[in-house]
């Protein structure tokens, strides 16, 4: 699922016509570097991929003072049919990604096990260092979110939560899982 293509159609759908630095904008003002994958930096390519699908049409081209000209593009109806399906995609398809960490906790490096536990207690540091940042964001943009939009940060404050107390879990594990592998070192697999 396309983030920045969901954010582009749906805003096109919802707003009207649109330049790309208005939808740079649009982006900004949402803050939604803040809460999707989508870059406001690669807005601009991204036009220009759904324009060349067909997806987005240039309807005219302004210019205002000296800026530069500027296309417009409006939503067409192949781009509605693929932004309902965009909806549909992010709405139900589960995506559940790997976290590399986990990889990692699973083949520790024997040598560095005494470092092991600072190494865990930053993470977690930073982890709440996140949520932190998260639940202010989410107050100070309450006042301006929709109902939905609301329930999107609380999300994102709910999963961080979630990884802060998974993190502190394995730190009261870390003695057990540090002894486990100082053993597996102890007696070579055959």
């Amino acid at each position: 699922m396309s983030s920045i293509r969901l954010f582009i159609l749906g805003s096109l759908d919802s707003a009207g016509p649109m330049h790309g630095h208005q939808l740079r904008l649009l982006a900004e003002e949402e803050r939604i570097h803040l809460w999707t994958d989508v870059s406001v930096g690669s807005l601009y390519g991204a036009i220009k991929r759904l324009a060349n699908e067909g997806l987005i049409a240039e309807v005219r081209v302004e210019r205002e003072g000296s800026y530069p000209e500027r296309q417009v593009f409006e939503i067409t109806e192949e781009g509605r049919r693929a932004l309902a399906t965009l909806r549909e995609s992010g709405l139900s398809v589960v995506d559940f990604r790997n976290d590399p960490f986990d990889l990692a906790m699973a083949r520790l490096d024997p040598e560095t096990l005494d470092e092991l536990v600072p190494v865990i207690e930053t993470r977690v540091l930073a982890l709440r260092t996140k949520l932190a940042e998260q639940q202010f964001l989410s107050r100070a943009a309450a006042p301006y979110l929709s109902a939905a939009e609301a329930w999107v940060m609380q999300h994102r404050v709910d999963r961080l939560t979630a990884e802060v107390d998974s993190h502190e879990r394995l730190l009261s594990l870390l003695p057990d899982i540090i002894a486990d592998e100082k053993a597996r070192k102890a007696t070579p697999h055959d």
